[in-house]
């Protein structure tokens, strides 16, 4: 039995399978109150066979779901009124305006958000009665996100929410995301943007091939990695390996083409170094870049997999 504790959504032990494929097999998480909690995985990892059992939309084979304490499988109609959604591939009529389509959702709800507040909210002031199909694809989605929250949810199911959009509207979206959490709403999101999910989640599940392999903060997961950093200079006159090994805090070096890649786990004492040593040498710096370990040093550290190579992949 699950105690609720204060987590917002629970999910213990879930269990889909298809045929012979484990489609998600043990996938435990919780989602607190004004948390953004990230499913990040590649494509087929089962992020979104994960929300559409929150949702409703899929029967898992076992485990348990509770969304504010309430069996979200057996008590799924309590359960959706605290839950607002949206899912990939949404799609309205044509000519159907933001503003009908706001009053249509509204209609289904006794207790429902003031329909002209969730066009201003969601910045569909200038498009409120433009059809459908005359939106840009940004447009598009903050209009899903409003329907999202017709009913004043508690909890808000992202489904890649960014998916397809330009950098102008990734960059709005990704704001009025971050505005759920300062509003105490509890928000899941899934993604397979490794970028997306350090920027916007206090916590991330990666989950690959149906299982959780690790859970934490983005900097926590990163922090476990073995993974060290990486300094890539550029300089008058290369530096050879024996050179570069001999700074201080070097750890590993490869030559490259114009330069070299120096690993180390101090980054500040090595350049510190490395400067001194160019120094004494007159050879001058031209170009120097810092890689810190990432997300994606975790997943191939958990899973001896690169992350495009992961992504590429076609699970059910």
């Amino acid at each position: 039995m699950i105690e609720p504790g204060s987590a917002s959504v629970c999910v213990r032990d879930l269990a889909k399978r298809y045929g012979a494929v484990e489609a998600l097999c043990g996938v435990s998480f919780e989602v607190r109150p004004g948390e953004i909690f990230g499913l990040l995985g590649p494509n087929g990892a089962g992020k979104t066979t994960v929300l559409e059992c929150l949702l409703g939309l899929r029967r898992p084979d076992s485990g348990t779901i509770l969304v504010e304490g309430a069996d979200a499988l057996d008590q799924s109609a309590r359960a959706r009124l605290k839950v607002g959604a949206q899912i990939q591939l949404g799609a309205l009529q044509d000519k159907l305006t933001p503003r009908e389509a706001l009053e249509f959702y509204a209609s289904f709800y006794g207790d429902h958000a003031e329909v002209g507040e969730l066009i201003a909210r969601f910045e569909l002031t200038e498009k409120a009665d433009a059809p459908f199909d005359a939106l840009s694809g940004g447009q598009r989605q903050r209009l899903f996100l409003a329907i999202a929250f017709v009913n004043n949810p508690t909890i808000v199911v992202l489904d890649e929410p960014t998916a397809g959009l330009d950098a102008h509207s990734r960059r709005e979206l990704s704001a009025l995301i971050v505005g759920l959490r300062s509003s105490g709403r509890a928000v899941l999101l899934s993604t397979h943007d490794m970028e997306e999910a350090h920027r916007l989640c206090d916590r991330i599940a990666i989950l690959d091939e149906g299982r959780i392999v690790a859970t934490g903060s983005p900097g926590e997961l990163i922090a476990r990695a073995k993974a060290r950093s990486r300094v890539v200079i550029r300089t008058a006159r290369s530096l050879t390996e024996a050179e570069a090994l001999t700074l201080p805090g070097a750890a590993a070096c490869r030559v490259l083409e114009q330069g070299c890649s120096i690993e180390t786990e101090d980054v500040g004492g090595l350049i510190t170094a490395l400067m001194v040593h160019l120094g004494g040498e007159q050879n001058a710096l031209l170009d120097i870049r810092i890689h810190r370990p990432s997300l994606e040093d975790v997943f191939v550290e958990l899973t001896g997999r690169r992350w495009s190579d992961a992504d590429g992949r076609s699970r059910p």
